[in-house]
């Protein structure tokens, strides 16, 4: 298997892990599941986007975190090296979740849509970029899967 295609597994399965923890943590705080997909499709919908229930706009928002964090996993697929120990593997995969964590919310989402740093759960964003920067470790279990036709 090529390394994009197990970046591109590793990096779906971390977005799914990740937005599992969201839904689980905005269900902790009593808002809906679809708040922060909706907040995130609020870069393409402004205001109106800003739903508690499931529409057209959680799709989009969907779409964008699954966009975003499938092209990390690519990323982090190509950068590192076959055969890296485990625990490096983690670390690096940590640090680079959480520097496209502090890049994106303190920096680009701050000038491209104000809405989503301002509106967005912080520590449960913080932890959620946390798990997927551990589940990216599991990369090489996607690059060792190959078809059997």
């Amino acid at each position: 298997m090529t390394k994009t295609a197990a970046g591109l597994q590793t990096g779906m399965a971390g977005a799914l892990v990740m937005l599992s923890w969201l839904c689980l943590a905005t269900m902790l705080t009593q808002h809906s599941v679809w708040w922060l997909p909706n907040l995130m499709a609020t870069s393409f919908w402004g205001d109106p986007a800003l739903r508690n229930g499931f529409g057209k706009y959680s799709t989009a928002g969907l779409a964008l975190y699954l966009l975003q964090y499938t092209a990390l996993g690519v990323l982090f697929a190509w950068v590192v090296p076959k055969g890296t120990p485990y625990a490096r593997r983690l670390l690096f995969g940590v640090v680079l979740s959480l520097g496209y964590y502090y890049f994106m919310y303190g920096y680009v989402w701050r000038r491209l849509d104000p809405l989503i740093p301002l509106y967005s759960a912080d520590r449960a964003v913080l932890v959620a970029h946390v798990f997927f920067g551990m589940m990216l470790a599991l990369l090489p279990r996607y690059a060792m899967l190959e078809r059997t036709d």
